[in-house]
């Protein structure tokens, strides 16, 4: 499956529910990969936000993202309709902190993308997966995800007095999305609506944009699309609250009585279930690696990310190219103009850093004592460097050779520390050296 696009663009204008203020929303196409991004363009330099889950900052009555000065609210609307028909890149432009409200569903903002035209791009879609299921709860409010190939959702709408009870599971794709649930408008309670003035919201709701239930009468502009409308915009809601994720999910969401409180709070227990599984892969690779470092005599710069915690632009080896008997060790560092020191040391006059020939250094020096406690789940600490001397520049186009070996060891009560001496040589000329001093705890890699 690829991602999508839109083809051209397309704008929609109306009054929003919660400010009332006229608003107007542009679609418009975005390349691969770059995801769901609003941008104010009535804000000063015309800021963007992506909305994702770290970024709910209220959840009455509607999802709020945050990120800094800029602020969107009821944003699940416009998100349940991209996700709901596979839309994976745009650009939204908007003048207001909101988008309109329109008929209080989905169902327009689907029209006008289909108007557009949906595209389809080179780059596979990627999706969340789930292993193990996820749940929260809250009182007597839950939500389960459940491992499962594509998108299904079983949901329970109630209010609190147990009238309007409804029910429905359903499979989502486009076509049932269009046809079953883009259509279901928002409702609320007659009793709320006072309430939720105070609380300074719905200043733009009306009949037009919203169903009100006042005891067993439904009060609207238009009967009901469906009898069992107001679970439809519950799960249109949990379709909008989970593209907060970033990605597709692939679940079988079963929800008793949801709202975007506890979807904010489902979608923050996934990424935490999907941080804790990169975490999990990435420990295993490290201790793989760790555990082959005991067998290799050279190493490529994959293995060497699996062993270390340093990345861009602080990684300072490209290759060992020979371990010998675990006390010597030579690596390279390609130096090329790529490097971002280059720009001010010196503009003109590019040199490698002497203290970046340092890291270097004890970065291979890492290496070298990982292979000689054989991992042991410890890391090694760059404590100090003495004797130092510079006797050449190194400049891009120099290929730094790092010669190590290791000389004494010695524990203390809480930590093993070691030496080593280092010598760095660019076309057989030593060009800097120094005697450094590493202590080797047993706390573990922290992850990059």
């Amino acid at each position: 499956m690829k991602q999508r696009t839109i083809l051209k663009e397309k704008s929609i204008r109306g009054k929003t529910l919660h400010t009332g203020e006229d608003v107007e929303l542009v679609f418009k196409p975005a390349g691969e990969d770059h995801g769901i991004v609003f941008k104010r363009v009535d804000l000063y330099g015309k800021p963007e936000i992506r909305p994702r889950a770290d970024l709910v900052t209220d959840v009455v009555r509607s999802t709020t993202v945050t990120d800094g000065h800029i602020k969107l609210t009821t944003v699940e609307h416009v998100l349940s309709a991209l996700s709901g028909i596979g839309i994976d890149n745009i650009l939204i432009e908007i003048n207001g902190n909101e988008p309109p409200i329109l008929d209080g569903s989905s169902r327009l903002y689907v029209d006008l993308l289909k108007a557009a035209g949906l595209v389809e791009q080179e780059k596979d879609r990627r999706f969340v997966a789930l292993e193990v299921p996820v749940s929260v709860t809250d009182g007597n409010r839950s939500l389960i995800a459940l491992p499962y190939d594509g998108l299904k959702i079983t949901c329970t709408s109630a209010d609190d007095r147990g009238f309007h009870t409804q029910h429905l599971s359903l499979e989502i794709d486009s076509d049932s999305y269009v046809q079953e649930i883009a259509p279901a408008r928002t409702f609320t309670i007659y009793e709320d609506i006072e309430e939720l003035i105070k609380l300074g919201k719905i200043r733009g709701g009306s009949l037009d944009s919203a169903i009100v239930i006042r005891g067993d009468k439904i009060l609207s502009k238009e009967p009901l699309r469906f009898k069992d409308e107001f679970v439809r915009h519950k799960i249109l809601d949990i379709i909008g609250d989970m593209a907060l994720l970033g990605l597709p999910l692939k679940a079988h969401i079963i929800a008793v009585r949801p709202g975007h409180a506890l979807n904010a709070k489902l979608t923050r227990a996934i990424i935490d279930q999907q941080q804790a599984k990169q975490q999990g892969s990435k420990k295993k690779k490290k201790e793989a690696a760790i555990e082959n470092l005991s067998k290799e005599t050279v190493l490529d710069i994959q293995q060497l990310l699996n062993l270390l915690p340093h990345r861009y632009p602080f990684f300072m080896i490209d290759r060992v190219l020979e371990i010998k008997n675990d006390n010597e060790l030579v690596a390279i560092k390609n130096v090329t103009i790529n490097e971002p020191y280059f720009q001010g040391h010196f503009p003109g006059s590019p040199v490698m850093p002497g203290v970046l020939q340092i890291e270097a250094m004890a970065q291979a020096g890492g290496v070298l004592l990982l292979r000689r406690f054989r991992g042991e789940g410890i890391i090694p600490y760059f404590m100090s460097c003495d004797k130092v001397k510079f006797r050449k520049a190194v400049k891009p186009g120099d290929r730094l050779e790092i010669f190590v070996t290791m000389n004494k060891l010695r524990e203390t009560k809480n930590a093993r520390i070691a030496s080593a001496t280092a010598v760095c040589k660019v076309e057989s000329e030593v060009v800097s050296s120094a005697e450094l001093l590493f202590s080797v705890s047993k706390e573990g890699f922290e992850d990059a």
